[in-house]
C-alpha cells in the first residue's frame, strides 16, 4: 500500500527524521512510536504528502509522491488519504454536514450528502449534521474529524496523537472508533502516538529514535 525508502527530513539543515525502510500492506494497522522529538508527526505528514522529505522516496498506492506537482499532490491526498490531526481544523462557519461536503469537493469527488449522512450515522452523529463545530463537545468534534477523514473512503487513514489527552475509557473508545472506520473503508491505518496504553491493541509498530 505504501513504502518508504532512505527517508530523511531536515529543518534548518538539521535532520529530524530518518527512516531507512518501511512498508505496509493494504488494510494493515500500524503505530508510529518513539519519544518526543523522534519525528512521529513529521513522518505522518510525509506519508500524507503534506511535507516533502529532504531526501528519499515515498510511494503510496503505487504512486511516487515526489513525482507529483503540488496541485496534483493535493488532489491525490484528497482522494487516497484521510487524516485526523491533533488540531481538528473544522471550519466553524460551516455546519457539520457542509464540513464533510467540502472534503468531498476539495478531493474532486461528487458532493454526496447521502454518503455524508451515512458516515455521520455510523459515528452516532446523525443528529449533528446541522450543528456547527462550536456547538459540539470535544468528543463529538473529534468524531466529526474522523468522519471527514473517512468520507471519501481513503486507502490510507492517518491519526496524530488521537488518544494522548484522554482518560483510559475514552482512549480505548477512540482507538476502537479508528479501527472500525479503517476496516469499513478497507484502509491502512497509521497512528502516531507515544501512548503506551494502545501499544498492545495494534499489531504492527514502526519505532523511531530521536535523531542525534
Amino acid at each position: 500500500m505504501f513504502a518508504v525508502r532512505q527517508l530523511v527530513h531536515a529543518y534548518a539543515g538539521k535532520d529530524v527524521l530518518r527512516v531507512k525502510e518501511w512498508q505496509a500492506e493494504q488494510g494493515a494497522q500500524w503505530l508510529i512510536l518513539g519519544p518526543s522529538g523522534s519525528g512521529k508527526t513529521t513522518l505522518l505528514h510525509v506519508l500524507a504528502g503534506i511535507l516533502r522529505p529532504t531526501s528519499g522516496y515515498v510511494t503510496l498506492a503505487e504512486q511516487d509522491l515526489g513525482a507529483l506537482s503540488p496541485s496534483a499532490l493535493d488532489h491525490f491526498r484528497g482522494k487516497y488519504v484521510g487524516i485526523v490531526l491533533q488540531r481538528l481544523h473544522l471550519i466553524d462557519s460551516l455546519t457539520v454536514l457542509n464540513n464533510l461536503l467540502l472534503a468531498q469537493y476539495m478531493a474532486g469527488e461528487p458532493q454526496n450528502a447521502g454518503r455524508v449522512r451515512e458516515v455521520l450515522a455510523s459515528l452516532d452523529l446523525g443528529d449533528k449534521a446541522n450543528a456547527r463545530p462550536h456547538e459540539l463537545s470535544h468528543g463529538q468534534a473529534q468524531r466529526v474529524a474522523v468522519a471527514r477523514a473517512v468520507v471519501n473512503r481513503p486507502r490510507l487513514l492517518l491519526a496524530d496523537e488521537p488518544t494522548s489527552n484522554l482518560d483510559d475509557t475514552r482512549c480505548l473508545q477512540v482507538l476502537d472508533l479508528l479501527l472500525a472506520q479503517a476496516r469499513a473503508c478497507g484502509a491502512t491505518l497509521v497512528i502516531a502516538t507515544h501512548d503506551q496504553r494502545i501499544k498492545s491493541r495494534v499489531p504492527n509498530h514502526c519505532e523511531l529514535k530521536a535523531v542525534a
